[in-house]
This record gives C-alpha cells, structure tokens and sequence, in this order.
C-alpha cells in the first residue's frame, strides 16, 4: 500500500502557543496559504477553531467554490487537522524544542479520503508538497524568520475578511 501523505517540517522562532493562534483561526488560513488557493473565511464559522468545529473557506482552483470541514484531531497547541467531505485531511503538529523554537510540520494525508487511488494518479500530492512549503515560509515569515535562501519572508499585506452565507451551521 502507497503511502498516501505528504508533509514538511521547518523549525521557526516562535513558542507553539504563538503559532498554534494562526490555524486555528480560519480568518488566518488565507494569509498563511502557500497554494493560493484558499480565499477567506465565512463569517459564521468559529472564531477559533476547535474539537469539532465546522468552517467554510471561499476557495478557488480554476474556479471559486465553498469548502465545508470539521476538526478531527485536536491538542492544544500541539496539534490541529481538519476534513471535508471526501475525507482526506490537513494536519498541522507543533513540537517545541526546549528553546523557544518550534517544529512545525503541516501533512496532507489523502490516506483517509473515500477513494485514495484516485488521487494516487494525480499531481495533487506533488503541487501539495509545493504549497505547504510555501505556507511554512509565510508563516516563519509571520513571526520574521528569514527564508533558507536568507531572503526575508514577509506575510502578505492584504488582508481577508470573513464572507456571510456559511454552511457551517446546517
């Protein structure tokens, strides 16, 4: 059997309890989104995220659509992962070093989706991969970390805001 995930791990500055503040707050997932895919929160979600909340992201991959997900996994400020509907996951684990740094690793695992060959013969994983790296550099970029290239990474400077008719509450 395929292993159906992938993940990247980078060591920031920051303490977990400063980090763990930005995925679980959906009005945070545009701005730390490497893919470019995720576009703003929907207004009647959560503020912050946690055992079992729902929220509704705006999204857009060719074309715009709304993303309903549900938290599955939760340890404060340890660990956070959410799915939709066909069930795969995104995971973000937080594992302090004893100095102040912490290691983060983001995964998307495809391993519990309803139908996993599907995505096995997709790019998705691969164009993942280049995403989450992504999104760890804006998010050591959050905090002023530099880029392994030492070029400062900087969060981007427009800002979201949460859009009205959620899903979340059906």
């Amino acid at each position: 059997m395929p292993r159906r995930q992938v993940s990247v791990t980078r060591t920031i500055p920051p303490s977990a309890p400063q980090i763990f503040a930005l995925p679980t707050d959906p009005v945070q997932h545009p701005l730390l989104d490497g893919s470019g895919t995720v576009r703003a929160a929907r207004a009647c979600g959560p503020r912050r995220l946690e055992p079992g909340s729902r929220f509704a992201m705006d999204m857009r991959v060719g074309v715009p659509y709304r993303l309903t997900t549900t938290v599955v996994e939760y340890e404060q400020n340890r660990l956070i992962a959410w799915r939709h509907f066909f069930g795969h996951r995104w995971r973000w684990e937080l594992d302090p070093d004893g100095d102040g740094r912490t290691a983060v690793t983001e995964t998307f695992d495809w391993s519990t989706t309803r139908l996993p060959f599907l995505l096995d013969r997709t790019p998705l994983p691969t164009r993942n991969r280049a995403g989450i790296e992504r999104t760890l550099e804006r998010l050591a970029g959050t905090f002023g970390d530099t880029r392994p290239n030492g070029t400062r990474s900087a969060a981007p400077a427009r800002r979201f805001r949460r859009r009205s008719r959620c899903p979340c509450r059906r």
